[in-house]
């Protein structure tokens, strides 16, 4: 008899506990998460529901730095059909973001004269990795860790992550261009509104 009462009792009280938390992971997508941006404010992501995005972690002293000026041009062919680049600065390789979000922020717009929204220095790997990090290499699709900078993950406008690129893809490369492309043609006959294009 006592062991029916806890069969019951699993069933009734800790099998929809555990049915609640599947679904919240089922649903856990890059807009479930709110980053800082470079000045310091909260960005909840779920304000680019029904866009595309290309997610970057960034640096500004590595050897595909140049990449922020195909970056920015690709953001500025693309931004009006429903596309936006995220730039997550990181340090996690020799060092090679040393600087303040200022630094970081004056760096871009000195010298590549970014319009893309860049976020704050974050950790997108190791024991410090950050929420949204930590879901785009570990329970994404496109899971593995981050293999140096510029990195790029390619979001669709439910929020899913539909390709992965390596730092060695330039973003104006084919490969990445085509993917776009479908990406946003996608989006067009879906119907679905994308809203205008925001600085965070």
């Amino acid at each position: 008899m006592k062991k029916i009462f806890l069969t019951l009792w699993t069933i009734m009280i800790v099998g929809p506990a555990l049915l609640s938390i599947d679904s919240l992971c089922a649903a856990t997508n890059v807009h479930s998460f709110s980053v800082p941006n470079i000045d310091g404010n909260a960005v909840d992501l779920s304000q680019y529901k029904g866009k595309v995005l290309l997610i970057v972690n960034t640096a500004s002293q590595c050897g595909y730095t140049p990449q922020y000026k195909p970056l920015e041009a690709l953001y500025e062919k693309y931004r009006d059909q429903g596309f936006e680049v995220l730039a997550f600065p990181a340090n996690n390789f020799k060092q090679q973001e040393p600087g303040s979000n200022e630094d970081i922020k004056n760096f871009c717009l000195l010298n590549y004269k970014t319009t893309f929204p860049l976020f704050a220095k974050s950790s997108v790997k190791g024991s410090d990795i950050s929420p949204l990090y930590q879901y785009l290499t570990k329970e994404s699709p496109f899971k593995g860790e981050i293999t140096w900078n510029f990195n790029k993950f390619l979001v669709g406008p439910d929020g899913e992550v539909i390709a992965r690129f390596e730092s060695a893809v330039d973003p104006l490369a084919p490969e990445l261009v085509n993917q776009l492309e479908a990406a946003l043609a996608a989006l067009k006959i879906s119907g679905e509104a994308a809203p205008k294009s925001f600085q965070p």
